[in-house]
């Protein structure tokens, strides 16, 4: 491990991949504890987390690499290519998976996890590279308030062919009908008319990638180590209580619509969250007590040392599992989760015990990938 690496970084976004992970690939949909399933429309839980801090973790990224080289003196149009292209990579591999198993170019999905965090990488980049902390906070707001004022003021046709405006409920925004008109066919499969990674919602998450942009911009302060843990606390209350007071009075809380009371309750919890593993395992003033913590959270460190490698292969394994079919016609998936089910156990239990066991598993490649000194970038 190269000693530059910032542990607290690794951790945070090993606990967001291992958490990803959980929620992503239980023994059976239909038995789920609540805080593993995301919130069915407006609200949250502890599922919503997952997502905004994958993006808020990529505006910290990005304000530690792209945002110094640049104050370094580096080139910024090659910058912007080098960036571009990671962004495209992304995106692509994402439609790959997409597109796997069926390989359907007339109904595969367009829109995902991967393409999202790609396109987000892109349109911050320019901002990240031309504009200093005080523009950046006002691209964040001018997207905020641009997505707003479309959604609520902006009059659109439902699925069903009928005018209205302001309507937040499924597939009945200004973003599900500029889905339905740029992708029809291309949409997630299980609501057809709208996506939850759609178009115009990707907005607010690049005012979400910004926020930790600027997040990111207090590791490279003067300030003692305390003192920017302490920022981020706060920040971080302040963006929680930002998020309630425009939930009730402009948008609800939603991560399907990334409405921006999302965006700040979301970049509040990220900022809580990263506040504690900065300061186990980087602020802490007593060494060994660091040590100690580094220990302990080096499962979650080994974890973020490969994390969009991690997700976009576990994303292929759940597909092949449940693609591959044995010689009695039951898929690899359901042969593998029967001895799970026939421990006895609650259902709800049964499904966690499988998803304890996958992410498990995704640490063993985490560890070998670790251990062999691979670190994949897209």
């Amino acid at each position: 491990m190269k000693p530059t690496r910032l542990l607290s970084l690794d951790a945070f976004r090993g606990f967001t991949i291992a958490a990803m992970l959980l929620v992503n690939n239980p023994g059976d949909w239909g038995h789920l504890y609540a805080p593993l399933e995301h919130a069915k429309w407006n609200g949250w839980t502890f599922t919503d987390w997952v997502f905004p801090f994958f993006v808020f973790i990529a505006g910290m990224a990005m304000s530690l690499s792209l945002a110094r080289r640049a104050a370094a003196g580096a080139d910024k149009g090659r910058l912007l290519a080098q960036t571009a292209r990671r962004a495209a990579t992304i995106i692509l591999i994402g439609l790959l998976l997409n597109w796997i198993p069926h390989f359907d170019l007339a109904h595969v999905r367009i829109p995902g996890v991967l393409q999202r965090l790609g396109l987000c990488t892109l349109l911050a980049a320019p901002i990240v590279l031309w504009c200093g902390s005080r523009g950046i906070a006002l691209w964040a707001l001018g997207l905020l308030v641009f997505y707003s004022a479309v959604q609520l003021g902006v009059a659109v046709p439902n699925a069903e062919g009928v005018m209205q405006r302001g309507v937040l409920e499924p597939g009945q925004d200004a973003g599900a009908w500029l889905d339905r008109w740029l992708m029809d066919g291309h949409l997630w499969v299980q609501s057809k008319t709208w996506d939850p990674e759609g178009l115009l919602s990707t907005l607010p998450a690049v005012a979400s990638q910004l926020l930790g942009v600027l997040a990111g911009q207090v590791l490279s302060s003067s300030s003692r180590p305390a003192e920017k843990a302490m920022t981020w606390v706060l920040s971080g209350l302040a963006c929680l209580w930002l998020g309630q007071v425009l939930d009730a009075w402009l948008m609800p809380i939603n991560k399907s619509l990334w409405t921006p009371s999302y965006v700040f309750a979301m970049a509040g919890w990220a900022q809580l969250v990263f506040s504690v593993f900065f300061w186990l395992l980087d602020a802490m003033p007593q060494p060994l007590a660091r040590e100690r913590w580094a220990q302990r959270l080096h499962p979650l460190i080994v974890f973020g040392m490969n994390a969009l490698f991690l997700f976009a292969l576990s994303g292929l394994i759940a597909k092949m599992l449940g693609f591959i079919h044995l010689a009695e016609g039951r898929s690899l998936n359901a042969a593998l989760y029967a001895p799970i089910q026939a421990l006895g156990l609650a259902p709800e239990n049964a499904s966690l015990l499988r998803a304890v066991l996958f992410v498990l598993a995704m640490y063993a490649v985490a560890w070998g990938m670790y251990r062999k000194g691979w670190f994949i970038k897209a």
